[in-house]
């Protein structure tokens, strides 16, 4: 007898090495055309096509037309949060591949995860504003104290643009590569944005790791001294 939802569809999905290699694509947030994510796993667009279909069937992506291209992008962050509790799995368990690839330090430092900073960045950011005392219980997961509104005010991000969505304001998510959590929900999507936005960080080409700017290397240590002190930053 089985109690609650079942996993073994959402598994089986997930477990294909060729959906798994689409899904983990996807996971910086960005959409990719059906051509795009064949080349990614290796595989015949005529296959793509059939992957994407089972994938949407169950909620895993969502599609969107535009012209004569079909986009595919993940149906949400809990897929993506899924996804790195997965890699966290595997990493922990010794799967990993043989060959670390180029892009491997880049993306354990700093990378997105579909909307939200991971990596040792991430961790550290999660971690200064704890100690700062940033967070506080929530009905839905985390909420931001009265000192964490204050910093993200100070980092130049209204509260409102993401107090008024649905989405959690705060929530943790495991990162495979520390083991650790990093910041997810929409403070952490705003978080992100803001230091894209300042030129602190910039996606690198075909790739979730994010490049951190001669600027952004001078800003975060302040900007982490200033969260773990539960002081306000001066932009």
């Amino acid at each position: 007898m089985q109690n609650g939802p079942g996993i073994s569809r959402i598994a089986a999905l997930i477990g294909d090495p060729a959906r798994a290699a689409m899904l983990l694509a996807l996971m910086g947030g960005q959409a990719l055309t059906a051509g795009e994510l064949a080349q990614l796993a290796s595989i015949m667009p005529s296959t793509a096509s059939g992957h994407i279909r089972l994938m949407l069937e169950a909620g895993l992506i969502s599609t969107e037309k535009q012209g004569r291209h079909r986009y595919v992008r993940l149906s949400g962050p809990e897929v993506a949060e899924a996804l790195e509790a997965l890699l966290g799995l595997a990493q922990s368990a010794g799967h990993t591949r043989l060959r670390p690839g180029p892009k491997d330090p880049a993306l354990r430092r700093a990378r997105t995860c579909y909307d939200h900073l991971a990596g040792e960045l991430g961790v550290s950011v999660f971690q200064a504003l704890q100690a700062g005392g940033a967070f506080m219980p929530d009905p839905k997961g985390l909420g931001l104290s009265e000192s964490g509104l204050a910093q993200m005010e100070g980092l130049g991000i209204e509260p409102g643009s993401f107090q008024a969505t649905r989405r959690p304001v705060c929530r943790t998510c495991l990162d495979w590569s520390e083991r650790k959590p990093h910041l997810a929900g929409a403070a952490g999507a705003a978080l992100l944005t803001r230091f894209k936005a300042l030129g602190w960080m910039k996606p690198e080409p075909s790739s979730r790791a994010l490049r951190v700017s001669v600027s952004g290397e001078r800003a975060l240590p302040r900007l982490l001294k200033a969260f773990h002190d539960g002081a306000r930053f001066q932009l």
